[in-house]
């Protein structure tokens, strides 16, 4: 089993942990509601995990433009 962290905005690959036994509460994932859960993460048949984060570009690009926090995706 592996966790690949995508960038939900641009969709580049931010990393990846791979271990055979990892429990959501070393990730904190307990700290996510249901929903941020349900949109965030997502579970794949061959074991791997895929979670949406934010890089750090599109972290500073939302710092320097917060109108961006309404859309989706910004970088075209």
């Amino acid at each position: 089993m592996a966790l690949h962290y995508y960038c939900r905005h641009c969709g580049t690959k931010v990393g990846v942990i791979d271990k055979h036994s990892l429990y959501s509460q070393q990730l904190g994932f307990q700290q996510l509601t249901e929903t941020e859960r349900d949109e965030m993460i997502h579970y794949q048949n061959n074991g791997d995990i895929h979670v949406q984060t934010i890089c750090e570009d599109c972290h500073e690009a939302l710092q320097r433009n917060p109108d961006y926090h309404g859309l989706d995706k910004f970088i075209q």
